[in-house]
């Protein structure tokens, strides 16, 4: 019944911009922390950005800080990450995650869109 879906991956040249759609079904993103994860082939998962509920509802990773954004449009119950100046170590597949802590917790992925930064 829920679903994310990613979108807006890519191959582009280093310096370029995409800007990944994470979609969802099922559950509202307004209601949950969204986080983007990357992972790229023998690496372990990393957090790239958090959008949360503090008064500083966005966090980075230190290698895409300035270059990434997380955002939401409630309205189209999608979140998305805007990354711009990509370089090749951005290579990866990216998954949205959202948390869900009521009625009880699941967590929840998308399938995943590639990334790759090559020239």
């Amino acid at each position: 019944q829920v679903q994310l879906v990613e979108s807006g991956g890519g191959l582009v040249q280093p310096g370029a911009s995409l800007r990944l759609t994470c979609t969802a079904s099922g559950l509202s993103l307004s209601q949950w922390p969204v986080i983007w994860y990357r992972q790229a082939p023998g690496k372990d998962r990393e957090v790239v950005a958090i959008y949360g509920y503090t008064e500083r509802p966005t966090s980075y990773a230190d290698s895409v800080r300035g270059r990434f954004t997380i955002s939401r449009d409630d309205a189209k119950n999608a979140a998305y990450l805007q990354m711009n100046g990509l370089k090749p170590e951005d290579t990866a597949m990216y998954f949205c995650n959202v948390k869900v802590f009521t009625p009880r917790f699941s967590d929840y992925w998308g399938q995943g869109t590639q990334v790759t930064v090559s020239s």
